[in-house]
């Protein structure tokens, strides 16, 4: 048996987010098919038809920008069979894809049900990855943190693969951990297949960890794989909505109850020493310096 861990990030261009975030959501490969499924079938439920197939993007910043929440509030709920049906009406008329909510021609009524839906079908994905044992990663770096010169596994990458590793080690001895990215740029791709090669093979943590993670990734595309678009949408709800710690930069008050949902995916792990002794660690870390400890 194995446990699939897909992960994306959140804020990496540093100009918009409050925090960068490297997350991720892990399910045992017995669960996937059946989850997958109930989130593609969440698709009609919520918003009529399959939407990722092209109409609606199903990422965190498409489906909870602030615009969104503003035009859920523009009509009281709307009574969910009625809802559907007007979203269903929002994306036929619009250009949602491109991020234009209902283009023209939509009608105040169904660009306020296509933003509920769109709420609704985050929070209820959520509750999937929930029922079907889903535990979260997330690697949480604080905006001052000093970033590494040299050409090293980063530190947010690290510390996921740290507790990946601890968190399989707390299943059976016979469970291995398989690793799933969301495609990057070519050249991306290779710099961080080549620094995971070098950390797995070169360093002693790695070598230990890879007796439990096999070292090299699988990239995939994020609209075609729906474990990485919940990565993505979980990603997002860390970066805004996410505080605990030293996380003081300002959140969205709208994102409270989702961020509650993405809290409760999150695990502690046991961290065995070979003295004896154990270390609880929690799924989500807080990084605040990405440095070697040869470059401090």
């Amino acid at each position: 048996m194995s446990y699939l861990l897909f992960i994306d990030e959140s804020g990496s261009d540093r100009q918009e987010s409050p925090y960068e975030i490297l997350a991720g959501i892990c399910f045992q490969d017995r669960d996937l098919w059946n989850l997958v499924c109930q989130v593609q079938d969440a698709e009609t439920k919520f918003f009529g038809r399959r939407v990722s197939q092209g109409l609606l993007e199903l990422k965190g910043k498409k489906l909870l920008k602030r615009k969104t929440f503003r035009h859920a509030q523009q009509v009281e709920n709307i009574p969910e069979k009625e809802r559907t049906i007007l979203a269903q009406q929002c994306l036929e008329k619009g250009e949602v894809s491109r991020g234009i909510a209902g283009g023209s021609g939509a009608t105040k009524l169904e660009l306020t049900a296509l933003a509920q839906a769109k709420i609704a079908y985050v929070s209820h994905i959520l509750e999937i990855c929930a029922r079907f044992r889903g535990t979260a990663f997330a690697s949480i770096v604080l905006p001052e943190a000093p970033r590494p010169k040299g050409d090293f596994l980063r530190k947010d990458y690290a510390y996921l693969f740290e507790r990946f590793f601890y968190f399989l080690e707390n299943q059976s001895k016979a469970e291995i951990g398989l690793v799933i990215f969301d495609e990057l740029e070519r050249v991306q791709c290779h710099i961080l297949l080549d620094q995971m090669n070098r950390y797995f093979r070169d360093t002693r943590t790695g070598r230990m960890r890879a007796a439990r993670i096999i070292p090299e990734p699988f990239f995939v595309h994020s609209h075609l794989t729906t474990a990485i678009q919940l990565a993505d949408i979980i990603a997002y709800i860390i970066s805004w909505g996410v505080r605990f710690g030293p996380m003081d930069q300002p959140s969205r008050p709208e994102l409270t109850s989702l961020a509650q949902q993405v809290l409760a995916l999150e695990a502690k792990v046991d961290q065995r020493e070979h003295n004896g002794q154990v270390r609880t660690l929690w799924t989500f870390t807080i990084i605040d310096d990405l440095r070697p400890r040869s470059e401090k």
